[in-house]
């Protein structure tokens, strides 16, 4: 998971077979997979306790136990980061470049020096979480300098993942950003936001990559500690749907076609059967918004937006004043 409309590439991946997490089913088709969520429901699996590492969770169709999440996709993230946009293009049919620049203009970051007060910070302080790759920080800083003649925006890339960070680097050498305090790299979990402050950020980002945390209540909950007072939470992830006969061609497409192309083009067939089925896992667009609103976020209108038919959405809360 770059000006904007300069930057969009025609419509940002995958190796290693056999690397994968031993235990998992070589191959599955729509129909196995359907059967195997009779009477699952799409939530976290209870746990008594989120942070004690103690309960189980789900790794996408399968039960694991909490502490066995965090690596098993830490090895599927590690295996697709050198060809995530590959990976994105297969689970979107590459419309998840334009799904990106429509997030970051709808956002509209950095702060106008023509139309801001003397008195105003200069530049928004934005932290992009799971955003390994650099994929939407440089849209970030991209749309702030160009649209909003704001050269003091910086953007923090924070990743659990060592491979992705280090694609998000190296990619990094071919923007303008890459030798500038406005960019920075670490290392870091959602859920233990340790390194930064209290009420310290302006714009907190997840793009494709909340569905993947073990704990999302705990993520959302650091999200509204680190944001100011009138700081906005913005995520942008797969999401549900909304037509019946959209639905079945997608889900048909994603449980069929994906594992299947994963397979034959990165050898890779594991990585991308993860993926589909932790689409299918994630909340519904009603539920996730709930979960925001749990966390103590306001959310705007209905609380989200739809993405071509709900394949994806954009999901928006905002730390009350």
């Amino acid at each position: 998971m770059n000006a904007q409309s300069t930057r969009v590439l025609a419509p940002r991946q995958l190796l290693a077979a056999g690397k994968r997490s031993a235990g998992r089913a070589p191959q599955r088709c729509f129909s196995c997979s359907t059967r195997c969520r009779q009477g699952q429901q799409q939530t976290e699996i209870p746990r008594k306790d989120p942070r004690d590492g103690a309960g189980t969770t789900h790794f996408g169709f399968e039960t694991v136990a909490e502490a066995l999440k965090e690596q098993k996709v830490g090895a599927v993230f590690s295996s697709v980061a050198s060809s995530y946009d590959t990976m994105n293009d297969l689970m979107s049919l590459g419309i998840h470049r334009l799904w990106k620049d429509h997030f970051v203009r709808n956002l509209n970051p950095g702060r106008n020096p023509l139309t801001s007060s003397s008195s105003e910070q200069k530049g928004w302080n934005i932290l992009d979480i799971a955003g390994g790759t650099g994929d939407i920080a440089f849209r970030m800083l991209d749309h702030a300098s160009t649209i909003n003649n704001d050269a003091h925006t910086k953007v923090t890339v924070a990743d659990i993942n060592p491979d992705m960070l280090a694609e998000g680097r190296k990619r990094a050498l071919e923007t303008p950003y890459a030798p500038s305090p406005r960019l920075s790299f670490v290392e870091a979990n959602a859920e233990k936001l340790d390194m930064i402050p209290d009420s310290s950020i302006d714009l907190y980002t997840v793009a494709f990559g909340i569905r993947n945390f073990t704990h999302k209540d705990v993520a959302l909950r650091e999200a509204y500690r680190v944001l100011k007072p009138g700081g906005v939470f913005a995520c942008l992830e797969f999401s549900k749907v909304n037509n019946t006969l959209f639905e079945a061609v997608y889900k048909r497409w994603s449980f069929s076609a994906i594992p299947l192309i994963g397979q034959v083009v990165a050898g890779d067939r594991d990585s991308y059967q993860y993926l589909v089925e932790s689409i299918e896992r994630f909340p519904s667009q009603t539920g996730f918004r709930d979960m925001i609103k749990e966390a103590g976020f306001l959310v705007p209108g209905k609380g989200w937006e739809d993405l071509t038919g709900g394949i994806a959405a954009i999901h928006k809360g905002v730390k009350p004043t």
